[in-house]
């Protein structure tokens, strides 16, 4: 994605690689999984911040009412504070990036602290504890501990899915053909040593691994609980929330661009409507609402249809996964082709060269294969179902309503500015 990027620094990101890769069917289908991918990972995201508050405040998790109501409040916040205007939106989001690091910090340095000794052999311990017989079992048991290994990649994978944003904000971005693909990688690696310092800390505060197990997803609460100063606890539990929220409010905006650009170039059944931008708040108000709302049924939707209480969440991410990463994958599929044709004869200056470039996109596909095939093992069965429907869908969407009418965005201008803004300037820097 970063060599690609690079060459097409572009600000429709993957729906625009997708078209000047492919055709006009797998630039919107690139959009279309893209846009499943963001609903549903908007669903993802409050569906757990919902499982969080209640852990964290001592409610009912179960309990769907409550569920539905928490989720149908906070999303609404969330489109609310993106219906009256983009400054309000940026202030929050700009926020986050520094509560998310104080609270990820405070977490940290607070388990580190608060564990009885750091029995760093625990990082490298792997014990096999599917199938707990004990209420809160969060895997079916299984006897391969590396099929567990790789059901438990589910979860980091969902939340390491935003690197694409680096390409969205190209065409604001200086040098993009050189700060994209740096954005994308770098966003990557310095998240997986952060995120693997701190779970390490926690693993390592974590009284009993035995009993840890048993507590399934309850596992974080019972063991800070049990090991932090509870005054601390609470307001890491309301730090860590909030942080919740505002990654959900800066998903809504997200997914109403997605939306609102799509509807732009035709793409999606009512597109005036949804292509509309209120006169009063600049913003598009219809895609806001449209995207909200889905992504509420959605989890209202996948909760009902499970019935499987704690798994649903599961099931959600597992989706979300699935569907976004489909979208990464089909312009690195169009591209490991087009490399080196007239479609794409220029590189950018991130060039990996034909062959590292080919063997990464190879093994992105590879990736994908593997991703979905874990998305859709047990406790996760359903998310093949609504998958395949979300396919059918698709295919109903494409050729009884925008395969004539959809003839991909209008970017052949952009494409040549931002080639020749690139040519020149390597030209530049050959010179000096």
């Amino acid at each position: 994605m970063a060599q690609i990027g690079s060459a097409y620094p572009t600000a429709g990101g993957l729906y625009h690689w997708g078209f000047i890769l492919g055709n006009h069917f797998t630039g919107w289908l690139t959009a279309w999984l893209n846009l499943l991918g963001l609903v549903t990972v908007l669903g993802a995201i409050n569906f757990g911040t919902w499982n969080f508050f209640a852990g964290a405040f001592g409610f009912d998790v179960t309990n769907l009412t409550n569920q539905m109501i928490f989720l149908v409040v906070i999303t609404g916040a969330q489109a609310l504070v993106n219906h009256f205007g983009i400054r309000l939106t940026a202030l929050l989001t700009d926020f986050s990036g520094y509560l998310i690091f104080g609270a990820a910090l405070a977490l940290t340095i607070g388990c580190l602290i608060a564990a009885d000794h750091w029995e760093i052999s625990r990082l490298w311990t792997f014990t096999n504890y599917s199938g707990q017989p004990e209420e809160g079992s969060v895997w079916p048991q299984s006897d391969s501990l590396f099929r567990i290994f790789l059901l438990g990649l589910l979860l980091p994978i969902y939340t390491i899915t935003g690197y694409d944003a680096s390409a969205h904000t190209s065409e604001e971005t200086k040098r993009a053909a050189h700060s994209v693909p740096r954005g994308i990688v770098s966003s990557i690696l310095w998240s997986s040593i952060a995120s693997w310092v701190m779970l390490s800390a926690f693993v390592m505060m974590i009284p009993d691994m035995a009993e840890a197990a048993k507590q399934g997803w309850n596992v974080f609460f019972w063991a800070i609980d049990a090991k932090m100063n509870p005054t601390f606890a609470k307001l890491l539990y309301v730090a860590i929330f909030i942080s919740q929220w505002l990654c959900g409010l800066a998903t809504v905006t997200s997914v109403s661009r997605m939306i609102f650009a799509f509807s732009r170039d035709g793409g999606l059944p009512f597109s005036k409507t949804l292509a509309s931008v209120s006169k009063a708040h600049r913003t598009p108000v219809s895609a806001i609402r449209t995207g909200s709302i889905l992504s509420v049924l959605f989890v209202w939707g996948t909760t009902v249809i499970s019935i499987a209480g704690s798994s649903a969440y599961s099931i959600v991410v597992s989706c979300t996964v699935i569907f976004l990463f489909l979208s990464f994958t089909v312009p690195i599929a169009l591209g490991l082709f087009a490399h080196g044709t007239p479609k794409w004869n220029k590189m950018g200056p991130w060039d990996l060269g034909p062959g590292l470039f080919k063997l990464f996109a190879v093994l992105s596909i590879l990736a994908m294969a593997l991703i979905f095939y874990l998305g859709i093992q047990p406790p996760n069965d359903w998310a093949l179902s609504i998958t395949v429907g979300f396919l059918i869908l698709t295919g109903i969407i494409w050729f009884a309503f925008e395969n004539k009418r959809f003839k991909g965005p209008p970017i052949g201008h952009v494409i040549a500015k931002r080639q020749a803004e690139i040519a020149a300037a390597e030209a530049a820097i050959g010179e000096k």
